[in-house]
């Protein structure tokens, strides 16, 4: 009983969403950079980054700094900051200069390689307090795989995803019950969840207001299919 209509507003849909999904990704990379940057620069110094000694692991850190290496060398002559630090001053870039470099990747894969006491100290800034570095690592994964599909134009609707997200027993009981007592957390929902974790509230409360509106706008649409529950608005 499917028109073609409907099949248009599944696709818009998918669309819109990917793009408020990464309006809000895009806070969560400035803060999670921010507070990183903070909270490193007080144990290592502003351009502490280029050592690695300062990090657990050689190999990782060295593939980090030449991806950022080739980003400075691309966009030295369109950016004023990195002409500031290279050309004038010619100097290192501190790190909170030098985290714009860096892709949410990156910088997931550089807060892994960090010193844990560095690791706690930027997961307690960003409210996770209890096994909080294992979970930022875990968390900004899980941001990291949403972030590509959404900037690739990959399909969220009914997609099924092998990495599925830690949440805990709370988040858990807002997912779909499956007949066999299980919860789904193989569908989007579960890394809306995430999103919720590392967005301060009031962001969050904004990205929530915009996905109703789009829901209103496309009735069609079933959020099931994204692993939403029924009651969604008022559980969420």
């Amino acid at each position: 009983n499917a028109n073609f209509q409907n099949i248009i507003d599944i696709y818009e849909f998918d669309h819109n969403l990917r793009h408020i999904l990464l309006k809000y990704i895009e806070l969560i990379e400035v803060t999670v950079k921010s507070v990183y940057s903070y909270e490193f620069t007080k144990v290592y110094g502003a351009t502490g980054q280029y050592a690695a000694v300062n990090f657990t692991d050689a190999v990782i850190h060295a593939d980090i700094m030449q991806k950022a290496e080739i980003q400075k060398n691309t966009r030295l002559q369109h950016e004023a900051y990195l002409k500031h630090f290279v050309n004038e001053l010619q100097q290192d870039i501190p790190l909170w200069a030098f985290v714009d470099l860096l892709t949410i990747s990156n910088v997931s894969f550089l807060y892994k390689i960090s010193q844990p006491a560095i690791k706690l100290a930027v997961a307690y800034s960003l409210g996770l307090t209890t096994r909080g570095d294992e979970l930022l690592e875990q968390f900004m994964h899980h941001i990291t795989i949403i972030r590509n599909l959404c900037a690739h134009g990959s399909r969220l609707y009914n997609r099924l995803f092998e990495q599925r997200p830690w949440l805990s027993r709370k988040e858990k009981a807002l997912l779909i019950q499956l007949p066999d007592g299980t919860a789904d957390n193989a569908h989007l929902y579960g890394f809306i969840l995430v999103m919720r974790r590392l967005l301060k509230p009031e962001e969050f409360s904004s990205m929530k207001a915009e996905l109703i509106a789009l829901s209103r706008k496309y009735p069609f649409v079933s959020l099931r299919y994204y692993g939403f529950r029924d009651d969604w608005e008022t559980a969420l």
